[in-house]
Protein backbone atom coordinates (compact mmCIF):
# COMPACT_ATOMS: atom_id res chain seq x y z
CA UNK A 1 0.00 0.00 0.00
CA UNK A 2 1.27 3.47 -0.90
CA UNK A 3 2.30 5.80 1.88
CA UNK A 4 1.20 9.37 1.56
CA UNK A 5 2.31 12.66 3.07
CA UNK A 6 0.70 16.06 3.19
CA UNK A 7 3.09 18.84 2.20
CA UNK A 8 1.99 22.32 3.31
CA UNK A 9 3.91 24.89 1.29
CA UNK A 10 4.55 28.41 2.60
CA UNK A 11 1.31 29.04 4.51
CA UNK A 12 3.01 31.94 6.26
CA UNK A 13 1.94 35.23 7.80
CA UNK A 14 3.25 37.53 5.05
CA UNK A 15 0.73 36.03 2.61
CA UNK A 16 -2.23 37.04 4.79
CA UNK A 17 -4.07 40.41 4.75
CA UNK A 18 -1.82 42.15 7.30
CA UNK A 19 1.37 40.70 5.79
CA UNK A 20 3.84 42.16 3.32
CA UNK A 21 2.64 40.13 0.28
CA UNK A 22 -1.10 39.29 0.65
CA UNK A 23 -2.64 36.76 -1.70
CA UNK A 24 -6.14 36.66 -3.14
CA UNK A 25 -8.33 34.16 -1.32
CA UNK A 26 -5.61 33.18 1.13
CA UNK A 27 -7.95 32.93 4.13
CA UNK A 28 -10.29 30.51 2.33
CA UNK A 29 -7.36 28.50 0.97
CA UNK A 30 -5.80 28.24 4.45
CA UNK A 31 -9.14 27.09 5.87
CA UNK A 32 -9.25 24.31 3.24
CA UNK A 33 -5.62 23.42 3.97
CA UNK A 34 -6.51 23.18 7.67
CA UNK A 35 -9.33 20.73 6.81
CA UNK A 36 -6.93 18.53 4.87
CA UNK A 37 -4.35 18.82 7.66
CA UNK A 38 -6.93 17.67 10.21
CA UNK A 39 -7.83 14.66 8.05
CA UNK A 40 -4.16 13.66 7.77
CA UNK A 41 -3.68 13.99 11.49
CA UNK A 42 -6.77 11.89 12.22
CA UNK A 43 -5.60 9.20 9.77
CA UNK A 44 -2.10 9.18 11.29
CA UNK A 45 -0.52 10.02 7.93
CA UNK A 46 2.70 12.00 7.58
CA UNK A 47 2.58 15.79 7.55
CA UNK A 48 5.48 18.01 6.52
CA UNK A 49 5.39 21.81 6.65
CA UNK A 50 7.59 23.88 4.37
CA UNK A 51 8.52 27.42 5.33
CA UNK A 52 10.29 29.92 3.08
CA UNK A 53 12.77 32.52 4.27
CA UNK A 54 14.80 34.64 1.92
CA UNK A 55 18.45 35.00 2.87
CA UNK A 56 18.48 38.82 2.70
CA UNK A 57 16.96 41.33 5.11
CA UNK A 58 15.90 43.50 2.15
CA UNK A 59 13.66 40.79 0.64
CA UNK A 60 10.11 41.95 -0.20
CA UNK A 61 8.61 39.38 2.23
CA UNK A 62 9.64 36.34 4.33
CA UNK A 63 12.65 38.19 5.70
CA UNK A 64 14.84 36.11 8.02
CA UNK A 65 13.48 35.80 11.54
CA UNK A 66 10.47 38.03 10.87
CA UNK A 67 6.93 37.41 12.11
CA UNK A 68 5.85 37.38 8.46
CA UNK A 69 8.06 34.35 7.82
CA UNK A 70 6.36 32.29 10.57
CA UNK A 71 3.78 29.63 9.80
CA UNK A 72 0.22 30.93 10.04
CA UNK A 73 -1.77 29.90 13.10
CA UNK A 74 -4.36 28.08 10.97
CA UNK A 75 -1.82 25.39 10.11
CA UNK A 76 0.84 25.41 12.84
CA UNK A 77 2.89 22.24 13.02
CA UNK A 78 2.58 19.81 15.90
CA UNK A 79 5.68 18.41 17.61
CA UNK A 80 5.82 15.31 15.37
CA UNK A 81 5.45 17.33 12.14
CA UNK A 82 8.76 18.54 10.72
CA UNK A 83 9.20 22.00 9.27
CA UNK A 84 11.49 22.18 6.26
CA UNK A 85 13.17 25.56 5.84
CA UNK A 86 13.80 26.57 2.23
CA UNK A 87 15.48 29.53 0.56
CA UNK A 88 14.44 28.82 -3.05
CA UNK A 89 11.16 28.42 -4.93
CA UNK A 90 11.52 24.63 -5.22
CA UNK A 91 11.12 23.01 -1.79
CA UNK A 92 13.41 20.14 -2.83
CA UNK A 93 16.34 22.45 -3.66
CA UNK A 94 19.03 22.40 -0.97
CA UNK A 95 16.63 21.15 1.73
CA UNK A 96 16.03 17.91 3.60
CA UNK A 97 12.53 17.44 2.13
CA UNK A 98 13.42 14.43 0.01
CA UNK A 99 15.29 12.78 2.90
CA UNK A 100 12.30 13.37 5.19
CA UNK A 101 10.02 11.68 2.65
CA UNK A 102 12.41 8.78 2.11
CA UNK A 103 12.75 8.22 5.88
CA UNK A 104 8.99 7.72 6.00
CA UNK A 105 8.87 5.57 2.79
CA UNK A 106 6.50 8.09 1.20
CA UNK A 107 5.40 7.43 -2.40
CA UNK A 108 2.44 9.82 -2.72
CA UNK A 109 2.26 13.53 -1.94
CA UNK A 110 -0.73 15.76 -1.33
CA UNK A 111 0.18 19.42 -1.80
CA UNK A 112 -1.50 22.57 -0.47
CA UNK A 113 -0.30 26.13 0.05
CA UNK A 114 1.11 29.12 -1.74
CA UNK A 115 1.79 30.56 -4.27
CA UNK A 116 0.09 28.54 -7.00
CA UNK A 117 2.24 29.99 -9.76
CA UNK A 118 5.57 29.68 -7.93
CA UNK A 119 6.28 27.32 -5.06
CA UNK A 120 3.29 25.03 -5.64
CA UNK A 121 4.14 24.70 -9.32
CA UNK A 122 7.83 24.10 -8.57
CA UNK A 123 7.36 21.46 -5.86
CA UNK A 124 4.71 19.55 -7.82
CA UNK A 125 6.80 19.36 -10.98
CA UNK A 126 9.92 18.38 -9.03
CA UNK A 127 8.03 15.75 -7.04
CA UNK A 128 6.57 14.21 -10.20
CA UNK A 129 10.02 14.19 -11.80
CA UNK A 130 11.37 12.41 -8.71
CA UNK A 131 8.72 9.69 -9.12
CA UNK A 132 6.15 10.67 -6.51
CA UNK A 133 2.47 10.40 -7.29
CA UNK A 134 1.13 13.90 -6.59
CA UNK A 135 -2.29 15.31 -5.76
CA UNK A 136 -2.86 19.07 -5.56
CA UNK A 137 -5.83 20.37 -3.59
CA UNK A 138 -6.61 23.37 -5.78
CA UNK A 139 -8.89 25.25 -3.41
CA UNK A 140 -6.29 24.94 -0.64
CA UNK A 141 -3.81 26.96 -2.73
CA UNK A 142 -3.65 30.70 -3.32
CA UNK A 143 -1.88 33.24 -5.51
CA UNK A 144 -2.16 36.89 -6.52
CA UNK A 145 -2.53 39.02 -9.62
CA UNK A 146 0.45 38.92 -11.94
CA UNK A 147 1.64 41.34 -14.58
CA UNK A 148 2.95 40.36 -18.00
CA UNK A 149 3.87 42.66 -20.82
CA UNK A 150 1.88 45.54 -19.34
CA UNK A 151 -1.24 43.45 -18.74
CA UNK A 152 -2.55 42.50 -15.29
CA UNK A 153 -3.56 38.85 -15.12
CA UNK A 154 -6.16 38.35 -12.34
CA UNK A 155 -5.23 35.89 -9.59
CA UNK A 156 -8.11 33.55 -10.48
CA UNK A 157 -6.80 33.25 -14.03
CA UNK A 158 -3.21 32.77 -12.86
CA UNK A 159 -4.37 30.05 -10.45
CA UNK A 160 -6.56 28.37 -13.08
CA UNK A 161 -3.81 28.34 -15.69
CA UNK A 162 -1.33 26.76 -13.31
CA UNK A 163 -3.79 24.18 -11.99
CA UNK A 164 -4.72 23.24 -15.58
CA UNK A 165 -1.06 22.88 -16.47
CA UNK A 166 -0.30 20.71 -13.46
CA UNK A 167 -3.37 18.56 -14.12
CA UNK A 168 -2.27 18.04 -17.71
CA UNK A 169 0.89 16.16 -16.90
CA UNK A 170 2.09 16.35 -13.30
CA UNK A 171 -0.65 15.75 -10.75
CA UNK A 172 -4.20 14.92 -9.95
CA UNK A 173 -5.85 18.27 -9.19
CA UNK A 174 -8.97 18.08 -7.03
CA UNK A 175 -11.00 20.14 -4.56
CA UNK A 176 -10.83 19.66 -0.81
CA UNK A 177 -14.32 18.12 -0.80
CA UNK A 178 -13.44 15.69 -3.62
CA UNK A 179 -10.26 14.64 -1.86
CA UNK A 180 -11.85 14.18 1.57
CA UNK A 181 -14.79 12.21 0.12
CA UNK A 182 -12.41 9.90 -1.78
CA UNK A 183 -10.36 9.34 1.40
CA UNK A 184 -13.48 8.58 3.42
CA UNK A 185 -14.67 6.09 0.78
CA UNK A 186 -11.28 4.34 0.75
CA UNK A 187 -11.16 3.97 4.54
Amino acid sequence: MAKQALILIDIQNDYFPKGKWPLDGVEAAADKAAQVLQAFRQAGDAVIHVRHEFTSDDAPFFTPGSEGAHLHTKVLNEANEPVVLKHFVNAFRETNLRAALEQRSITELVVVGSMSHMCIDAVVRAAADLGYRVTVIHDACATRDQEFNGQVIPAAQVHGAYMASLAFGYASVVSTDEYLKAQAAAA
